[in-house]
């Protein structure tokens, strides 16, 4: 996201094959991280930071784009007749699942709650630098991945006790794009959307127009999001961004947040600032309609392009943060609740 977009030409594409088949004989770690593909400039390497696999076991689902490789973790000794909450995790650039895994640690909180973790994997020939293509709407390539990952999401479901109404979608950076894209246009999929460091939907169709708006001057933002009305069920959505972010504008955490609020016509609250610890500090907004949260923006103090809380070993990671995978289990833990509550009411005799 830092460099400026080449348009992609065909000597590009042959150089980027190139480039993934030297990288396939080692995982190696991109030095700068970009939400959009950089096209024609070569990659800085660092020295190979290699994430130690978790136990974790892949998978391949077959969505409209072809294939979707993808990794679970499941909570051991959970009995099979118990219904399980899922997570769906969706890396930044330069990530893939088992450095993501490491970087969120959501794997141990899984293991500790019991829920099932997935990781749908970019693949580098669709984006050297293993971005999801959350922008280029226009084309139609950001609509077929997410449907790509739905396509695991329903693989995972299938093989696993998940229950169907306890489903979160996650991402950092291009993950963060891809994952509120994917609630946007399958929201009756998801009971909540956690968006890292991210732009919202409908700011972006292009990788040119991505640029703008990651810099926080998309001229698309408009009140509402796109294709969906105040009596769209959209999923709770919670963003977290950090204040000191390079990569991504700061001013797009209050921007995603605010749209989707909108869009359902939510009530503003007032801003609380928490701290725990020498962690840094953080600002939580709240939208809502009566008592139920429509969108949480957290904006935290200090962070840069990383995910909050995070791994000190891993890249886009700061530990220094206040712990953002525990901050999507405790939201999508609330939004299951009140899916289970609308379920309830919605019962004869209730």
């Amino acid at each position: 996201m830092q460099r400026q977009v080449a348009s992609l030409t065909r000597k590009t594409l042959r150089a980027s094959s190139k480039l993934v088949k030297a990288a396939a004989f080692k995982r190696v770690s991109v030095s700068k991280q970009s939400t959009v593909s950089s096209g024609s400039k070569a990659l800085t390497l660092r020295k190979p930071s290699v994430a130690k696999p978790s136990a974790m076991r892949g998978g391949m689902a077959m969505g409209p784009a072809g294939p979707k490789r993808y990794y679970v973790h499941r909570p051991a000794g959970k009995a099979a007749a118990r219904k399980l909450s899922l997570v769906v995790m969706l890396h930044g650039c330069a990530q893939d699942a088992h450095s993501f895994a490491a970087s969120t640690r959501m794997n141990g909180l899984a293991a500790a709650a019991g829920f099932v973790v997935v990781y749908p994997e970019q693949d580098r020939l669709a984006n050297v630098q293993a971005c999801w293509n959350w922008f280029d709407t226009r084309s139609g390539r950001a609509q077929l991945e997410a449907a790509g990952i739905l396509a695991v999401v329903d693989q995972v479901c299938a093989t696993y006790p998940i229950d169907a109404a306890h489903i979160v979608v996650a991402g950092m950076s291009a993950g963060a794009g891809t994952a509120a894209l994917l609630a946007l246009h399958y929201p009756d999929r998801f009971a909540a959307v956690v968006m890292h460091s991210g732009v919202g939907p409908g700011l972006a169709h292009s990788s040119a127009t991505a640029l703008a708006a990651m810099r926080g001057h998309s001229t698309s933002a408009g009140t509402a999001l796109p294709g969906a009305t105040k009596n769209s069920r959209l999923p709770a959505l919670l963003v977290i961004q950090g204040n000191k972010d390079r990569v991504v504008a700061p001013v797009n955490g209050g921007l995603a947040a605010q749209r989707w609020a909108a869009t359902l016509q939510a009530k503003l609250g007032a801003p609380r600032v928490v701290r725990r610890g020498a962690r840094y500090p953080a600002t939580l907004t709240d939208w809502k309609l009566g008592r139920r949260v429509v969108a949480t923006w957290v904006q935290v103090a200090g962070l840069g392009h990383a995910w909050s809380g995070g791994s000190a070993a891993q890249s886009y990671s700061d530990p220094k943060g206040p712990d953002a995978t525990r901050m999507v289990l405790a939201f999508a833990q609330r939004a299951f609740a009140q899916c289970d509550s609308d379920v309830a009411a919605s019962m004869p005799g209730a």
